[in-house]
Order: structure tokens, then C-alpha cells, then sequence
């Protein structure tokens, strides 16, 4: 019988520490409570007792004394913290200071406030923004032809350039005061997103102006008469933005750029004024071929003490009219394909005034603040939305060409391997626009997640290059011959791209995401850093102890969760909705509980040694993006009204994204320094093994069907890109086609029933006539049959080339 007393105290203790959050002094004083009546009723034996007096006054009420725990704990802790932490230059402290924390956090923390996550109003339109949508970004996709802009222009045409300054395309960002359209974030990713289902040139295009750039970096940090001056101008498209960060030695490591401005007296406009003369060599600027304002990070220099003492000032960032003399640009790089204008500028000696430095003379030295800022916000739009873009597209092509291409009889989407990538088609397509839209509604809501931004950078274009990947391998043939009949082989080709600007993927994930993560996002570190940073050791000790008391208690309150919740399958874990997805927020939690204790762990056994160990950076960057992006479309789903048709979507997403966090929080216990320690965590956080899995074949099967037949789900999944069903357009005969053979789909029933089959060569002759005669079909659907099969051919043919021009760019196909 006292087997079971105490199996039931140690249970209620530790479900009890699992569902509260209550500090260590009063989870010392329960213990002891339980403790004495246990003795008091005779079920705590006398040596089993001693032993738990004694670990409960040796250890938990020390603890509880502010002057044994500074001296035994606090202060060792604090001096081997001081000796472990690497030194962190400015520009790290800048990048890991910049922008906000957000739902990311709740997830870092172990027990995420589901109520706040629900209560993010879904984003929506404006009826001006779905206006414009509705209106000039439709009329521009209907006028882009991606081949013409790759293969016979390498450019965009006059007239779409024209259209893009007319419209006020470069001006999405700019506040209506200033003459631009003030539209919100969530409206520049939709609009993004729809070019990018037309064209990935023309998409990059647009984002550019209205990403990291002049507009944005005026907007927070320009002087009055530099908005005044310029953003009027931007908004128009009487200038042409770009901006110049990237050197040939400087990539991915952006304060480490070479480019340098010296301040010195200049003449100007005819008078002798202080300024910079600025050298540089830039690559990979988006725009900067075609500028007319050039952007530009430098670091600036002082050595004549013209401003003061200092003799480096710090990155700063100018805006430089392209005419300027000494300003090369024009230029181009080819990045794989893509016909959008990239190319390298270079300056040598360019003299520019004060006025010029974005913020003027109060902007020197503010640049790398200023970017690091601003960029949260571009990266957490523009190139997710080219992802997203990208995986709708893909979705709804090839679930019709897979229903409409035919093999052995069969549509070949009802092939168990076809049906594998479609499914995976689908549900990275549905995780990619959660995570999209609910990135777009925090931005929208004053928040600039730093993290967040760099998650959903990541996995969107790494999403988008496994959609890419799948959808060729379903289309085949029809998708490696080249043409303008063919509609993935150029964003098969660009997908690199996005993979590798705006922060290389995979320094993205091993380094930035759990990196700034791990110091934004825990509630204790960054201030027990700064309290290993102060000089004053005795404020400093009382500081440190009185965080390090709450961090135990947080420790231990997510080792008890994460072991509660693994014997329970999650299913202790609290449920914030009822219906289907409910077991889905319990097994989140369950992960999140898991990945905060196990990050303290890390964090404890590696310290500042952990930046350096980027692959177990990168698992922990796993797991909280897999948890950021599961929430996401658990949120999307709620925001939808959980509609019974999206919920294989929505469940393949969740398996799928638990069972990636699952695999991550594995990898890094098993690669953890200590062996022992990593078995001892892993007794924790999976005490009853593995047991979530990849989305099954039954659950994909239903994904897959979802892709190749028109219905509302399908419609949800894709919406907000560029549909047509026009036959004579290149996307348009595909949609044509499924609609055409599924109309047409019971005749094919009853030929195939009265054993009546096209004879080779011959799909539309003389024997559907026999089949109306024989009264097999009538006359109505005998046209249908023949336009479902006209149709067909149509969409699957590829196109060919005279001998002497197929290796032209210039060269024209048409379809065989």
C-alpha cells in the first residue's frame, strides 16, 4: 500500500509543478509540508526518510538562504559564466538587440500562452488594398510572359516598367502623406506573392523598393527634408532605388564590409562643405544596373578628428544620386536565369555632403542600427512571400497536371509515389502561407520578430525548393524541357536564389535563429549576462543571484513538464480549443516544455561554447522553427473557421512539423558533449521513446486529393495568386484542362464500360461517331470527350526549337 501513496505524491507533485509556474522558495515549503506528513501517517519509512530529509535540508532549503546560495551557487555560477562568455563586439550586441520578441518567445519558454496566440486577429485587406490586388496587380500578371522576360528580353518590358511607376508599385510602403499607398504588411506580401505566381523577375522586381531600401531606411531614420525630397519621388518611381551592402569579402558577415567614407571638406554645389569621400566595390545589387539613387553601408572615418576624438565612427548608410561623379554602375550579374536587374557599383572618391548620410550628420555611425532594424521587417515579407507565392503556384499546377496526365490509363496523381509529393506539394504550401500571414499580421501589429523573420526566410524558401524539387519530378519530362510552355522551369531554377540572399539559409539556421534566439527569447539569460557584465561584482553578485534563483525555478518547472507530458503522451497538457486539432496544442506544448529545459541544459553544460557549436545551434534552430511553424497553421486553421475539408492540411502539417522537432530535440541529446547527461535527458524528455510520426499514407492520400480536384479547400490553399483557365495561356491551359476532363470524365466511364478506346494515333476520329451510333454516348458528351482530350495535349506538350536557335535566347518555341 505505501508503493502506491507514494507513486500517487510523486505523480500529484509532479503534474502539480508541470501546470503551475510557482517559485522555488514555495516549492520548498510544500515539499517539506509533504514530507512531514508522510511521516506523520507512517508511510515515509525511517531510512527512506532520513534520505529525503536529508537531500530536502542540505539542498532545497539552502537554496533558500540568500547568503549560502551566493556563496556555494551564485557567485562560482557568475564567475564561470564571466570566464566562458566569448567577448561580444557592438555589432553583435546590435544585430542580437534589434527588433522584437514575440510568440516565438511563448514557445522558447516552455509554456506558451495559447490565448495569446489566438487572439492575433487574422489579417486582412483593406478594400483599397483588395481593390489594387483585384485590380492593377491582376492586370500586370496578365501582362507578364516569364519567357519573354528571362529568355528574349533579360528584362521586364518598357510598358511593365512603366505600368510598375504608374501604379505606384514601389511606393507600398511609403504613407499616403508622401504620395505612396500606406498599405500594410500583410497587403505588400499579398501583392508579392501574386507576381510571384506570374513571374519570379517581376516579383523580385516590386519587393526590392519595399524591402530593406531608401523608403524604409527614410521612413524610421531620414532627416524632414530628405523624406520630403525623396519619397514622393520613390513613391512615383521617378527614382529607381537601390541598395549596396554586400562586398566581395563581405557576405553573409555584413559588419565586416571593407567599404570606407573618410570625412573631409569638399566643395559642393559651389561651396566648401564637410562631408565623406566615400570607395567601394559592391555585388549582387538588386536594382543597381538601373538606379538612379544608390544606397550605400560604409564605414566612416574621422582620422583628422573633424567631428571629435573618435576616429571610427561606425557603419553608416548614404543615399548617393547615381550621376554623381565617380558613381559606376550599369553593369549586370545573370543569377541563374532571372531576368531582374542585379549587377555589382562601384565609387572611388566620391565626395558626398552630410546631407546625403541617411539622418545627416546625426546618422554617422548609426548604420549597422539601422539595418539590422529594418531588416527584420523586409526579410519577414518579401522572400517568404516569394516562398509561399511560389508553393500555391505549385500546388495548384500540378495537382491538374497530375489529374489530367494520364499513364497506363491512370491518372498518374493516383500513383502512390506521385501521390507522396503531391502530398508533401500541399502540405508545405499550407505551412509556408500560415507562417506568411501570421508573420505579416505580427509585423502589422508594430512587432519587427528578428527571429521570427529569420524562421519563416528559412524554411519559406527552403519549403519552396522541396515543393520545386517535387513538382518536377511529377512533371518529368514536361518540366525539364524548356520553352514558353513551361511553366516550373523558372522558378526551378531561381529557387537558389532566395535560398541565398537576405542571409545565406544556412548561417540563418545555424547561427541567427537560435543564436538571437536563445538571448532574446529567454526570460532570464540576456539579464543574467548583463549582470555578469557589470564591473560593480558586488551589485553585480546580488543581481545574478536573485535571476539565478528564478531561473532553477524555471529550470525545474520544465523538467518536470517535459517528463509529466512525455508519460502522458501530452495528454496532461492543457487544451485551448476543443475538435480534432486539440491533441495537436497538447503534443506542441509537451515539445516546447522539452526544448526549454533541454536549451537550458545546453546553455548550462556549453555556455558561450554553444555559438561556436553551430550544428547543435542549428537542431535547436529546428526545433523552435518546426514549433513557430506548427502554431502557425494551427492559428490558420482557427482563422478559417476550421473548415472540415483543410483538415488533412492542417494535421499533415502538425504531424509533420512534431515530428521534426521530435527528430531535432533527438539529434542534439545525442550529439550532446556528455554522453551520460544526454541519456539522462533523453530519460526526461522521451521517457516512452519516440512515439510521434510522419504524416501516414492515408492522411497524404487525402492531402494528394485535395490538389487534383476543384473544391473550396483547393481554392483556400491557392488563394491570392494569379488564376486563369484561359486556354491560350501558358498556366491557363492546365486549369482549362482539368475542368475540360473532369466534365468529361463520365463519358470516358461509359466508353470504357462498352470496351470502346481511341485507336492509336487517333484519340478524337471517327470512332467517337461509332460510339453515338451505338448510342453509347450522345452527341454532347462526345464533344466533351473530344475537348477534354484537345485539352489535355494541349497542357502536357512541350515545345521545340529549330536545330540553329535552340541554344539562342533569343530563340522562339512553340508547342509540338
Amino acid at each position: 500500500m505505501g508503493w502506491l501513496v507514494w507513486t500517487g505524491v510523486i505523480a500529484a507533485g509532479l503534474f502539480a509543478l508541470a501546470r503551475t509556474q510557482l517559485s522555488f522558495k514555495i516549492w520548498t515549503v510544500m515539499v517539506g509540508v509533504v514530507l512531514f506528513m508522510l511521516g506523520l501517517t507512517g508511510y515515509l519509512a525511517f531510512i527512506p526518510g532520513i534520505v529525503l530529509w536529508g537531500l530536502f535540508l542540505l539542498l532545497m532549503v539552502p537554496l533558500n538562504i540568500t547568503s549560502l546560495r551566493q556563496s556555494y551557487l551564485s557567485d562560482p555560477m557568475l564567475d564561470y559564466i564571466r570566464d566562458a562568455l566569448p567577448p561580444m563586439s557592438e555589432t553583435e550586441k546590435t544585430a542580437i538587440e534589434a527588433g522584437t520578441v514575440w510568440w516565438e518567445a511563448e514557445l522558447f519558454c516552455g509554456k506558451p500562452r495559447w490565448d495569446q496566440l489566438l487572439k492575433i486577429p487574422a489579417p486582412e485587406l483593406s478594400s483599397e488594398e483588395q481593390d489594387f490586388i483585384d485590380g492593377p496587380v491582376e492586370e500586370l500578371c496578365a501582362k507578364l510572359d516569364d519567357w519573354q522576360i528571362t529568355h528574349e528580353l533579360n528584362d521586364l518590358p518598357p510598358q511593365v516598367w512603366d505600368f510598375l511607376k504608374q501604379q505606384r508599385f514601389f511606393g507600398m510602403i511609403i504613407p499616403k502623406e508622401y504620395g505612396g499607398r500606406g498599405f500594410s504588411a500583410f497587403a505588400h506580401s499579398s501583392v508579392v506573392m501574386k507576381i510571384a505566381s506570374r513571374s519570379d523577375s517581376a516579383a523580385v522586381t516590386v519587393m526590392v523598393p519595399n524591402s530593406l531600401g531608401p523608403a524604409e531606411l527614410l521612413l524610421h531614420y531620414g532627416t524632414d527634408e530628405q523624406r520630403q525630397y525623396y519619397l514622393p519621388r520613390l513613391a512615383r518611381g521617378e527614382e529607381v532605388p537601390c541598395f549596396a551592402l554586400t562586398s566581395p569579402v563581405a557576405g553573409s558577415d555584413a559588419g565586416g564590409i571593407p567599404d570606407f567614407g573618410v570625412v573631409c571638406k569638399g566643395e559642393f554645389e559651389g561651396k566648401d562643405v564637410l562631408g565623406l569621400r566615400c570607395t567601394w566595390d559592391k555585388r549582387y545589387i538588386t536594382l543597381a544596373p538601373v538606379a538612379t539613387v544608390l544606397g550605400l553601408a560604409f564605414k566612416a572615418y574621422d582620422p583628422d578628428h573633424l567631428l571629435g576624438e573618435t576616429e571610427d565612427l561606425g557603419i553608416t548608410c548614404a543615399l548617393i544620386p547615381t550621376g554623381t561623379a565617380g558613381v559606376d554602375i550599369g553593369r549586370r550579374h545573370y543569377p541563374l536565369g532571372a531576368a531582374f536587374q542585379n549587377g555589382p557599383t562601384l565609387g572611388q572618391d566620391v565626395f558626398i555632403p552630410f546631407d546625403w548620410v541617411i539622418g545627416g550628420q546625426q546618422g554617422i555611425g548609426r548604420g549597422w542600427q539601422m539595418l539590422m532594424e529594418s531588416l527584420s521587417v523586409g526579410r519577414g515579407i518579401s522572400l517568404p512571400s516569394l516562398g509561399a507565392g511560389g508553393g500555391k503556384f505549385t500546388s495548384r499546377m500540378t495537382g491538374a497536371y497530375a489529374r489530367v496526365r494520364k499513364q497506363f490509363n491512370l491518372p498518374i496523381g493516383k500513383f502512390e509515389g506521385v501521390e507522396e509529393a503531391l502530398a508533401r506539394i500541399g502540405g508545405l504550401s499550407y505551412m509556408m502561407d500560415a507562417a506568411r500571414q501570421l508573420t505579416a499580421a505580427a509585423i502589422d501589429m508594430g512587432e519587427k520578430p528578428s527571429v521570427v523573420s529569420a524562421i519563416v526566410k528559412y524554411y519559406n524558401t527552403d519549403g519552396l525548393r522541396q515543393v520545386v524539387n517535387d513538382a518536377m519530378d511529377i512533371h518529368g519530362g514536361r518540366g525539364i524541357c524548356n520553352g514558353p510552355s513551361n511553366y516550373l522551369a523558372g522558378g526551378y531554377e531561381a529557387v537558389p536564389i532566395a535560398i541565398t540572399v537576405e542571409g545565406a539559409n544556412i548561417l540563418t539556421r545555424s547561427m541567427i535563429i537560435f543564436g538571437q534566439g536563445a538571448l532574446r527569447c529567454h526570460p532570464y539569460l540576456v539579464d543574467e549576462i548583463k549582470a555578469a557584465s557589470n564591473s560593480d561584482k558586488s551589485a553585480a553578485s546580488v543581481t545574478f543571484d536573485g535571476l539565478l534563483f528564478k531561473h532553477l525555478g524555471f529550470t525545474m518547472t520544465n523538467a518536470a513538464r517535459a517528463l509529466v507530458y512525455g508519460l502522458s503522451g501530452g495528454r496532461l497538457a492543457p487544451k485551448p480549443v476543443a475538435g480534432p486539432v486539440a491533441r495537436y496544442y497538447q503534443r506542441l506544448e509537451r515539445m516546447s516544455a522539452s526544448f526549454a529545459f533541454l536549451a537550458d541544459c545546453g546553455l548550462l553544460f556549453l555556455g558561450g561554447a554553444l555559438k561556436r557549436k553551430e550544428k547543435l545551434s542549428g537542431r535547436f534552430a529546428d526545433a523552435l522553427s518546426y514549433m513557430f511553424l506548427c502554431s502557425a497553421a494551427l492559428k490558420r486553421f482557427e482563422d478559417q473557421g476550421r473548415p472540415d475539408a483543410d483538415l488533412p492540411l492542417v494535421e499533415w502539417v502538425a504531424k509533420y512539423c512534431l515530428y521534426n522537432v521530435q527528430n531535432a530535440l533527438d539529434e542534439i541529446m545525442r550529439n550532446f558533449p556528455s554522453l551520460i547527461v544526454g541519456q539522462i535527458l533523453r530519460a526526461i524528455i522521451f521517457p516512452l521513446g519516440h512515439k510521434l510520426r510522419y504524416p501516414n499514407d492515408a492522411l497524404g492520400h487525402r492531402v494528394a486529393s485535395i490538389l487534383m480536384q476543384p473544391s473550396a479547400a483547393r481554392d483556400r490553399l491557392t488563394e491570392g495568386i494569379f488564376i486563369t483557365d484561359n486556354p491560350d495561356d501558358v498556366t491557363g491551359r492546365v486549369e482549362y484542362a482539368l475542368h475540360q476532363v473532369i466534365a468529361a470524365e463520365a463519358a470516358e466511364q461509359k466508353l470504357k464500360m462498352a470496351g470502346l478506346q481511341a485507336p492509336a494515333f487517333e484519340e478524337t476520329g471517327p470512332w467517337l461517331d461509332e460510339a453515338i451510333a451505338k448510342r453509347v454516348i450522345d452527341a454532347q458528351e462526345a464533344a466533351q470527350v473530344r475537348e477534354a482530350r484537345k485539352a489535355t495535349r494541349a497542357a502536357i506538350m512541350v515545345d521545340d526549337f529549330a536545330p540553329s536557335s535552340h541554344n539562342s535566347r533569343q530563340a522562339k518555341g512553340k508547342a509540338a
